[in-house]
Order: C-alpha cells, then sequence, then structure tokens
C-alpha cells in the first residue's frame, strides 16, 4: 500500500506484494515441519543447501533427480475447491520416479502460479507438498511463488515440482539383470494418481455431464470428485527394506502417463517382453466406469491409465512368495501379474 491509503502501482497492475508476503507466511510452518539433518537454509534464502556429510558415510553416491507436475487433475481440485492434496500428488509422483532406481529422497523445491494471488489457497497447497515430504523423509527446501495476473484464469493455479534424491552406485537398480522368466508383481494404486485426467475429465464431466459432487453406487457412496482427488500413493516405505537387499528386485516402474504399454518398456533390457494376465487382480470401479461411459477400448485404457497398478516389480522366480509376503505385511495390496519373455513390448491375456 502506499502511504495515502491508496493501491500500489504493482497492486493496480496486479501484483499484491502484501498477498505475497501473507502466503509465505502461512507456509511458513508447514514447510518447517519437513525438516531434516542436512538441511542448512531456513524459509527465504536464495537457494536451498543441503549437506551430504548428514547423511554418513557414503561409498559411491548418485544423485537421481526428476521433475514433474499434477496435469489437469488440478481442474478437478478447482470444481471442489479443495487443495489440501495436491501437493501431495506432487511429491509422491516425484518420489516413485526416482524410487524406480533405487534412489531414497533428499529433498524438495515447488512451483506455485497463479493470475490473483489467494494465500489460503497457496497454503493448503504447500501443506499437502508438506505432508508428503515430512512423511517420507523429504526436505521442502524450496520454491517459488508466481502472481501473474492475465496468464491464468480466475481461480486456477499450476503447480510443479523438482525432487532430489539419493542411491550408492552399488544399489542403483537399471533392469539390466532382468531376464526371461521373471516375475512381474503389481502394487495395487488409489485411484488414477495423477494421469489420465484429460480423459477422464471429458468422459466423466464434460460428455457425460456428471458434476463433481454426484455420488455413484459403483463408486461405493464417494462423489465424482473425490474419486478423482484420492492422493497419488507412495511406494518409498514399503519397498525401502526390499532395496536394502540389492538382489532383489532386478527392475521397477511407476505406471504414470503411457499406462502399463509405454512404461514397463522403459525399465527392460533389448529383447525382454513382459505378458500379463489381466484377470490376476481386480480393476477398480471408476477405471470400469471411465471405460464404459467414454466406450474406450481396452487396450487404450490400459496405456491411459493405470487401471489400479500404481508400481511394478520385475523379481527372480525364487523371490516372488517372499516379496508378495513382505508387501502384505507392509499392508500393501500386491499381485503376481505375469512374467517376462523373450520379445518385446507388453502382451495381455
Amino acid at each position: 500500500m502506499s502511504e495515502n491509503g491508496s493501491k500500489s502501482a504493482y497492486a493496480l497492475a496486479g501484483v499484491d506484494i502484501d498477498a505475497a508476503a501473507d502466503a509465505v507466511d502461512r507456509m511458513k510452518a508447514h514447510i518447517k515441519t519437513t525438516v531434516t539433518p542436512g538441511v542448512l537454509t531456513g524459509v527465504g534464502s536464495f537457494g536451498g543447501m543441503f549437506a551430504l556429510s548428514a547423511l554418513g558415510k557414503l561409498d559411491d553416491p548418485v544423485l537421481v533427480s526428476s521433475i514433474d507436475g499434477v496435469g489437469t487433475k488440478l481442474m478437478v481440485a478447482f470444481a471442489m475447491g479443495k487443495h489440501d492434496t495436491i501437493g501431495r500428488d506432487l511429491v509422491q509422483h516425484c518420489i516413485n520416479d526416482i524410487l524406480v532406481q533405487g534412489a531414497r529422497p533428499l529433498f524438495f523445491l515447488d512451483y506455485f502460479g497463479t493470475g490473483k494471488l489467494e494465500p489460503s489457497v497457496a497454503a493448503d497447497v504447500v501443506k499437502g507438498l508438506s505432508d508428503g515430504c515430512r512423511e517420507n523423509g523429504c526436505a521442502l527446501i524450496g520454491g517459488e511463488t508466481a502472481e501473474m495476473p492475465g496468464l491464468y484464469s480466475a481461480g486456477e493455479y499450476d503447480v510443479a515440482g523438482c525432487i532430489v534424491g539419493i542411491v550408492e552406485r552399488s544399489k542403483i537398480v537399471d533392469g539390466s539383470r532382468v531376464q526371461a522368466g521373471d516375475v512381474v508383481i503389481g502394487l495395487a494404486s488409489d485411484g488414477l494418481h495423477t494421469n489420465g485426467y484429460s480423459l477422464a475429465r471429458k468422459v466423466l464431466l464434460i460428455d457425460g455431464k456428471l458434476d463433481v459432487n454426484d455420488k455413484l453406487d459403483e463408486l461405493g457412496g464417494a462423489t465424482i470428485g473425490e474419486a478423482l482427488l484420492t492422493p497419488h500413493r507412495c511406494y518409498l516405505k514399503p519397498l525401502a527394506n526390499l532395496l536394502d537387499a540389492n538382489d532383489t528386485i532386478h527392475a521397477m516402474a511407476h505406471i504414470t502417463g503411457g499406462g502399463f504399454t509405454d512404461n514397463i518398456p522403459r525399465v527392460v533390457p533389448d529383447g525382454i517382453g513382459v505378458h500379463i494376465d489381466k484377470s490376476s487382480w481386480p480393476v477398480p470401479p471408476l477405471f470400469r466406469l471411465i471405460q464404459r461411459m467414454g466406450e474406450i477400448e481396452e487396450t487404450e485404457m490400459f496405456r491411459v491409465f493405470n487401471m489400479g497398478i500404481g508400481y511394478i516389480l520385475i523379481v527372480r522366480p525364487d523371490d516372488a512368495d517372499r516379496v508378495l509376503a513382505h508387501l502384505a505385511e507392509a499392508g500393501e495390496t500386491a499381485y503376481r501379474l505375469g512374467e517376462t519373455v523373450a520379445g518385446s513390448g507388453v502382451t495381455f491375456a
């Protein structure tokens, strides 16, 4: 504000510095809950610093990084007026991505961009980011909040994030040990996670004219919006001990955009394909609802959505029962989906 009480020139241009300061104040309490021993900087630093020495002796550490967004799942959050889970989606998606190579998360940085900054909304998003980071031992070490009038429609924002993790070189999971006859294990998802929302929204909300507040019996009493906003599941904790046993897991795949068809081939050697038995797990009702209402071919469903399987492990046949027992004890729902075969790509039966 100017001294005479009128708005500043910047505020008249659509950027409210006071709102930005309010938003940061609201975020601080959430961010501080994610601090880990390696963090050397506080909220507001120009750059976040992390001391690898806090991790103890490392023989040959390798940093692993990834960056992603939440996509049009954001539009469901806008429609629901619910913003405290979107950040968790982002963090847990990114953790799963680096977990594929055996990495544990160290720290996370976020970007939040909007046309008109609403401090309470920004704080809710950061609360979700902080929840996801804190629960997985990851520090929210930095971020950017940008108010850009005219770039976003009223009530809209975008969020993206970058994660950095670490793995000993000797424990990197790169798929090189996969061979024909290995067992493919699938860990259940908690819904669509963060992929396929453009198609899901078109089928259910645009063409199907359903409202986010509509309840359907086949969704167990949940509203459409609640089902679509179910957070992206993180698989770090149930897999941590298995990763420490370096010879157990031959490969892992995060089933995100591209579904089964495009993601699994990314982690197996040339000359190896994967055969999946579609009857080996129950496809959740939300996916069948989308398929039925959109009259979508099943081949496309398996390329767009996770179909109830959020993460894939490939293990030796002799280890499969032990891995499944470990996952069950850790509270995960896991299935023996099929096996690796000589060939290429993903086939279904």
